[in-house]
Parts: structure tokens; sequence; C-alpha cells
């Protein structure tokens, strides 16, 4: 695998480990990012770096020339001053465009389980938007779709670890009966690159083998931790609140509105046959002396 392939973000999460993954399979590698004075780059020499400037089509179309697939990993978590989810959808829209006009054979897609262009949610709307103009652009495509994605640079489930480990309560929204598949980092990128490499249009979730209620999960993260803390159930939006004053407190978004409205409505689950091989159970026993032994910021991450 000798050709060259573009990464949106390969210092970033999901980036990082499709990055790893290609050059294993020895292919080269070749990053669209934005500037983030504060990110290593844990690649060195082995891979090209870029600027990704979605103002700036035609500097797009010459770093995408030449490039057999591009692996897109961009998004926003949450909205932060003009980084919104319509503006995302419109940069992956002019990326998209810029990789047709270079040649580029397939875009592989990052998309999220369960997007639908009627969701309530705008995180998923927007995903399903994009999945939508990817299908509708003529370009060999592949839609991976992960559930929660975990490993070592998690934020979501590392600061459950961090809330268990600090506090003597916490709280579940609601019944905690909804479910959740979380999927492995490697698993992801497996099949992400695996994907790249056909050449049919597919759309796939990336799932792991286990699939626990919420509650379940946070009691697994508890023991895992040692956390003593008293897990209570409270009304979902009391939850949200709680989150939000706590959010104050360390500055940044512990969780949005979206994520808690995607959780409880049962959108982290995959409704294919699981696709990941690693079991979150088992990553948490080798890893639970380190996961949320420090708190995981989002905004320090990405914005400043």
């Amino acid at each position: 695998m000798s050709s060259l392939h573009v990464v949106t973000g390969a210092f970033g999460y999901t980036g990082k480990y499709i990055t790893r993954e290609l050059l294993a399979r020895g292919g080269r590698v070749r990053t669209l990012t934005r500037p983030h004075p504060d990110r290593p780059n844990p690649f060195g020499e082995e891979i090209e770096v870029a600027p990704l400037d979605f103002a700036n089509f035609d500097e797009l179309v010459r770093n995408l020339t030449g490039a057999t697939t591009l692996y897109n990993t961009y998004w926003v978590r949450f909205p932060v001053g003009q980084a919104t989810f319509d503006s995302a959808v419109e940069n992956t829209k002019t990326l998209i465009r810029a990789a047709k006009q270079a040649g580029v054979r397939r875009v592989v897609q990052i998309s999220v389980s369960n997007p639908s262009l009627d969701s309530p949610y705008a995180y998923f709307r927007g995903k399903a938007r994009l999945e939508k103009v990817l299908a509708e652009s003529g370009l060999s495509y592949a839609i991976i779709r992960p559930t929660v994605i975990f490993g070592p640079e998690d934020i979501l489930i590392n600061n459950i670890a961090w809330l268990l480990r600090r506090f003597p309560v916490f709280a579940i929204p609601g019944s905690g009966a909804y479910r959740i598949q979380p999927v492995s980092a490697e698993d992801n990128a497996t099949l992400a690159v695996d994907a790249g490499e056909r050449e049919d249009n597919l759309v796939l979730d990336a799932a792991g083998p286990e699939i626990h209620t919420y509650e379940e999960l946070v009691r697994l993260i508890a023991r895992a931790v040692g956390s003593h803390a008293r897990i209570v159930h409270l009304p979902p939006g009391l939850v949200w609140a709680l989150a939000w004053f706590l959010g104050k407190i360390v500055n940044d978004v512990l969780l949005t509105r979206e994520e808690l409205g995607a959780l409880v409505d049962d959108l982290l689950v995959s409704h294919q046959p699981p696709t990941g091989k690693s079991r979150f159970s088992d990553w948490l026993q080798r890893n639970a002396s380190a996961v949320g032994a420090q708190y995981a910021s989002e905004l320090g991450r990405h914005f400043r």
C-alpha cells in the first residue's frame, strides 16, 4: 500500500488511529490539519503535514492531488463561536468538492451511529446531511458510523471515570436502562482503512461486541477505578443542569443537551451485528489506573 492517503486531523483522536493503521500497512500519509500549537505530532517525519483551510479551495485541491483515498474525521462536538454544526457541514461539502476536483478515488467519512435528516439533534442531522452529500457526489465512498469510541484519548468515558473518582455522588439521567455499545479506537480505524481499500459504496456501523445499559456501564467503570460514589437517578434535565454547573467550574463543556438526549434515546447502539472485536470491559480492566486519573478538556484540546 504505497499509495498516498490524506487524513484530516491525524494529530487528533480518530485520525491518529487511522493514520497509524495506514502506516502499518505501508501507506503514505498526508494530513490536513488546523493549527494547534500545543498538540504534539506523534508521527514526526513519517507523514506529510499540510493546512486544513476551508477558505482556500485551490490549496485544498493541491493538497489532495495525488491521493487515492481521503479519510475525513473533521467535525465539531458542539458549537463554539463560529464553529457550528452548519459551518462544519459547509466546510465538509467544500472538502468533498475539492477531493473530487483533485481526482481522489475514494472518500471514507467518519459519521455517527443512527444519523437522521429529521433527527431532533443538530449533530445527528448534520452527519446525515453529509452522508447524503457524499452519496450524491459521484465519488466512491464508505461511511463509517461509530457508536462511542473508547481509547486512552477518549473524553466522554474518561470524564465519567473522573467524576466517579472525585465526587461522592454520581447522577444517572432517568432510568439508566438505555444502551451504549462502545467501539475501540483501533477497531474503528481498522474498519475505516479496510473500507478505504474496497471499491463498493458502503455504510457500516462501527460498534463493539458488548452492549451495556448506561447504568451497567457506570457501575462497571466505578468498580474498575475503585469509586465509592453513591450512584443515584435524577431527571435528565437536572443532570444536564449539574453538568453545566460543573462545566463552569472546570472551564469546559462536560455534556451537551444533544449528547444527553441521544444517550437517553438509545442512539449510541448499533442495529447491525458487531463489527469491532475489542471488549470495552477488558480494555477498562487493563487501563483502570489511567482512566479518569485526569480531567480531559474538550475546549482545551480543540479551541485553546
